[in-house]
């Protein structure tokens, strides 16, 4: 969620990559749509992986409209959805899976 949060005080160098990996997904999405392929960015919140600082979930999950830290294994769970036929409409967008956030 850093893309569209900014990630003030926490990570706005990483905020930045990843507003430009919501970019390439919607400008290559667009562009390859008519051939059949398609582009979906995932976009997780707060997962409780090692990539947090010591003690940073802790400290924000209150941003959390769920009030919990998500799974890698929802995260899985989501893009395993995006890969399936079930989703075959979607192209050229970014899934939030933030906890609402």
């Amino acid at each position: 969620m850093a893309a569209v949060r900014g990630a003030p005080g926490e990570y706005v160098d990483y905020a930045a990559t990843k507003g430009a990996l919501d970019a390439v997904t919607l400008g290559l999405g667009r562009e390859v749509a008519a051939e059949g392929i398609r582009v979906v960015g995932v976009r997780p919140g707060l997962i409780g992986t090692a990539i947090h600082a010591p003690g940073r979930l802790e400290r924000v999950i209150g941003r959390v409209p769920l009030g919990r830290i998500g799974t890698a294994a929802e995260v899985a769970a989501a893009i395993v959805r995006l890969l399936s036929d079930e989703a075959s409409y979607i192209t050229a967008t970014t899934l939030d899976i933030g906890g609402g956030s």
